[in-house]
């Protein structure tokens, strides 16, 4: 079975999931959005790169594009390291 794991796929997979998420909320307002979901994305995002890298920070953080100490702070605050 083939992933389709493409830009748009994700970006679908992101809308639906807020889509449900407003409509669970039952008229409650929410609030601090963005920072929930970058902190609820990123954790898996870290997880995949990691292991796609063989646990080698630099490759990793190279992939990711960003630099290797904050790939570092990122894992910690995950408690991935």
């Amino acid at each position: 079975m083939e992933i389709d794991m493409s830009k748009e796929h994700i970006q679908d997979v992101v809308l639906q999931s807020l889509q449900e998420y407003f409509k669970d909320l039952d008229g409650q307002k929410p609030t601090d959005i963005y920072n929930m979901i970058m902190h609820t994305v990123e954790k898996p995002v870290l997880v995949a790169v990691m292991a796609h890298a063989r646990n080698n920070q630099s490759h990793a953080a190279e992939i990711l594009g960003i630099n290797r100490n904050t790939l570092r702070k990122k894992l910690l605050e995950h408690k991935l390291l």
